[in-house]
């Protein structure tokens, strides 16, 4: 079972729309069908405008992650971690972090909600731009 999910491509800042898997939600968790979800003109903007930055922009932009890159080079070799980071710029990035809907399922974990609750969402890589 697939949903849609707004996404970008970190290396071009290309944002689509694309068919995703619908995530099976774990014991502490619940899977909500989205009914309101709004792009964040502060935020995700930022998102949206580092995507479309040249590498050295990027790298410019968010000196932190250098530093990160740099230790995992020390760490890992250089090869592995420019594997790494071609992944993560070529990769969909989900976009979204707060949403509103309606409980589909419950995690035995989750007290008080049941299917058909109305819920609001929020965390980045959890409550993202999707159906």
């Amino acid at each position: 079972m697939t949903m849609k999910q707004l996404v970008q491509t970190m290396k071009t800042g290309e944002l689509r729309l694309e068919d995703a898997p619908v995530p099976t939600p774990e014991d502490r968790f619940a899977l909500v069908r989205t009914t309101a979800s709004v792009v964040s003109a502060g935020t995700e903007r930022m998102l949206v405008e580092m995507g479309e930055k040249s590498l050295l922009g990027k790298a410019m932009a968010r000196p932190d992650l250098v530093r990160k890159v740099i230790d995992k080079a020390r760490r890992e070799g250089i090869r592995k971690t420019m594997q790494t980071v071609e992944a993560r710029l070529n990769g969909p990035s989900p976009l979204g972090y707060s949403a509103a809907g309606v409980v589909e399922q419950a995690g035995s974990l989750v007290p008080g909600q049941r299917p058909g609750d109305r819920v609001a969402c929020a965390g980045a890589g959890f409550a993202n731009h999707a159906e």
